[in-house]
């Protein structure tokens, strides 16, 4: 069985990887690590505990991870993703808090160490910025090589949802995402490329409550927020992009998307900061370190996420 970390900014679809994860019987989550990006790193961890102690798996430990990117001291929250995501980062749904804390031990030695343990049967799922990542290959030179890495971050054949070159999980820390492109990682990108093909609606929702139980109830409120936010910043999409979800779905079945292998680097620099394009000094290198998600089958992924967290839903009792 494939042991799984979750490197999370816990807003709405973290949320929704979460549970993803845990629905799932080919996997085993063995922690969560935390960082910034849709909201405060502590906020987001908070909302792990939180989430975790909701979904019935009080056992799952949270680590702290990096407050702020590489380059900076602090990090403050964008409106977006005030916007999107809420204030406290559940579309200001309000759920039972956490008497838990996070782990002494940092989110980075936590990855350093499990890929040691565990090798190429770990897969750390990243679905914020990758500062947490770029630390431990900072720590530990040997990283890149032990465990597999899926990432959801950065668009290659659409515009980015920042800007017209930036994903929203790379501007947070374009160099830490940059680090990681060019360690020679194995690394799967689940972008805007293939997640905003993968659409949820209220009727998903709707089905939801109708299981009754009270974590059903508040995943239902939190995901009808974020529909709610894409009808502000997308309309024409017709539901809510299921980033992060995707990225965990694609972790555990590789078979529902199809991809282009490259070597990529993060442009540091303006006007482009933020864009993952290709390497050209790696361009005819024919070690290709990144496998880009271009297609999915977003009927066949639509059903495996409804059902997996559908049966988790069920299974609460609190």
């Amino acid at each position: 069985m494939k042991k799984l970390i979750l490197d999370l900014d816990t807003g709405v679809d973290d949320c929704l990887a979460l549970a993803y994860a845990l629905g799932s019987p080919e996997v085993e989550v063995i922690g969560v690590t935390g960082t910034f990006g849709n909201v405060q790193r502590d906020t987001g961890i908070q909302n792990s505990l939180s989430l975790l102690d909701l979904f019935g798996h009080h056992n799952i430990p949270v680590f702290a991870g990096a407050s702020h990117a590489f380059q900076r001291s602090t990090f403050t929250v964008q409106e977006a993703s005030a916007l999107i995501h809420g204030r406290n980062g559940l579309g200001d749904v309000h759920i039972p808090q956490s008497n838990r804390q996070p782990e002494p031990e940092s989110a980075c030695d936590f990855l350093i160490k499990s890929a040691k343990e565990y090798g190429e049967n770990l897969v750390i799922v990243a679905t914020g910025p990758m500062t947490n990542l770029a630390q431990a290959l900072e720590k530990d030179p040997g990283f890149h090589n032990r465990c597999q890495i899926v990432i959801m971050g950065g668009a290659l054949t659409i515009p980015g949802n920042c800007n017209p070159v930036q994903e929203a999980n790379i501007s947070q820390d374009p160099e830490a995402a940059d680090a990681l492109f060019r360690s020679g990682a194995k690394v799967t990108m689940i972008g805007l490329d293939v997640t905003l093909q993968t659409l949820l609606t209220y009727e998903e929702t709707a089905a939801w409550r109708e299981i009754g139980t009270p974590a059903a109830n508040y995943v239902a409120d939190i995901t009808d927020s974020y529909i709610r936010a894409y009808g502000t910043i997308a309309p024409y999409l017709g539901g809510c992009g299921l980033h992060d979800p995707l990225a965990v779905a694609i972790a555990i079945d590789p078979s529902l998307a199809s991809f282009f292998e490259t070597n990529l680097k993060v442009d540091l620099e303006e006007p482009f900061r933020g864009r993952t394009i290709g390497d050209e000094h790696r361009l005819n290198d024919p070690n290709k370190t990144v496998k880009v998600a271009l297609e999915v089958n977003a009927e066949l992924f639509l059903k495996e996420f409804m059902h997996r967290i559908s049966t988790l839903l069920r299974s609460c009792t609190i």
